[in-house]
C-alpha cells in the first residue's frame, strides 16, 4: 500500500472533506441523526491520519486494523458526552480540533517548500475547514442562545442542528446569501459578517497568491 507523505497527503485530505459533507447530507436525508455521529467520527479519525500523521510513517492511526476501531471509539466518545450533559465541551473539542487542523494545514501550504498541486489542494482544503470552523462556531451559538438564527430547528441536538450550520456556513463563505437561514442576534450577526469578509480575503489574496506562484515555478521550470 502506498505510503502518505507531504507530497500527496493533501490529496487523502480532499477526499475526506468531500466525504464529510456528502456523508452529513445523506445522514441528514436518509438516515437517524445518529449517524451523524459516525460521519463526524470517520472525518476526526481521516484529519489525524491526513494533517497530523503525515510527517510518522509508524503513525498508527495509519494501520488498516486501528481505522475503523478508532472510528467507533470516538463515536462512543461523542454518544458519552452528549448523554452525561457536555455536548458544549463536545462541540469546543472539535472546534479546536478544526481550528489545529487548519493551522497545521496552513503552516504546511505557506512555510515548506515551492507551491506545487498538493499545496493548493491543502489551501482548498483549508477554505473548507474555515467551513467547518464557523459551523461549530453557529451551531454553539444557536445552542446557548436558542434565538440566534431564524428557520433553525429548535433542538438542542447539536448533531441536529450541525448539518444545517454547514450548509449556512458555506453559503455564508461564499456570498451566495439565499437568506433562508438568517442571523438574529448581534453575536450572530458579528459571526456572519466576518466569516464573509475572511472568506473573500481568503480566496482573493491567499488563493491567487498561490496559484500565482506554482505558476512562476512551472514557467522557471520550463526555462531552465
Amino acid at each position: 500500500m502506498k505510503k502518505m507523505t507531504r507530497e500527496d497527503n493533501f490529496i487523502y485530505l480532499t477526499c475526506a472533506l468531500v466525504l464529510l459533507l456528502l456523508g452529513t447530507a445523506l445522514a441528514q436525508q436518509f438516515f437517524t441523526d445518529y449517524i451523524q455521529r459516525l460521519v463526524q467520527s470517520a472525518t476526526i479519525v481521516t484529519l489525524l491520519v491526513a494533517v497530523w500523521g503525515v510527517d510518522s510513517q509508524d503513525y498508527v492511526l495509519r494501520r488498516t486494523f486501528i481505522f475503523p476501531l478508532a472510528i467507533l471509539i470516538f463515536s462512543f466518545i461523542g454518544a458519552w458526552l452528549d448523554n452525561s450533559g457536555f455536548d458544549k465541551l463536545y462541540l469546543i473539542l472539535l472546534l479546536n480540533f478544526f481550528i489545529s487542523s487548519a493551522l497545521r494545514t496552513a503552516k504546511q501550504v505557506l512555510f515548506t517548500g515551492d507551491i506545487d498541486g498538493n499545496k493548493i489542494l491543502g489551501a482548498i482544503c483549508l477554505y473548507v475547514l474555515m467551513g467547518l470552523i464557523w459551523a461549530v462556531l453557529f451551531t454553539l451559538l444557536q445552542l446557548t442562545f436558542p434565538n440566534a438564527f431564524n428557520s433553525v430547528t429548535n433542538t438542542d441536538q447539536w448533531f441536529v442542528l450541525f448539518p444545517n450550520f454547514i450548509y449556512f456556513s458555506f453559503v455564508t463563505i461564499t456570498t451566495l446569501g439565499f437568506g433562508d437561514i438568517s442571523p438574529t442576534l448581534p453575536l450572530a450577526k458579528f459571526l456572519v459578517y466576518m466569516e464573509a469578509i475572511v472568506g473573500q480575503f481568503y480566496l482573493a489574496i491567499l488563493v491567487a497568491s498561490l496559484v500565482g506562484s506554482h505558476a512562476s515555478t512551472l514557467k522557471k521550470k520550463r526555462s531552465n
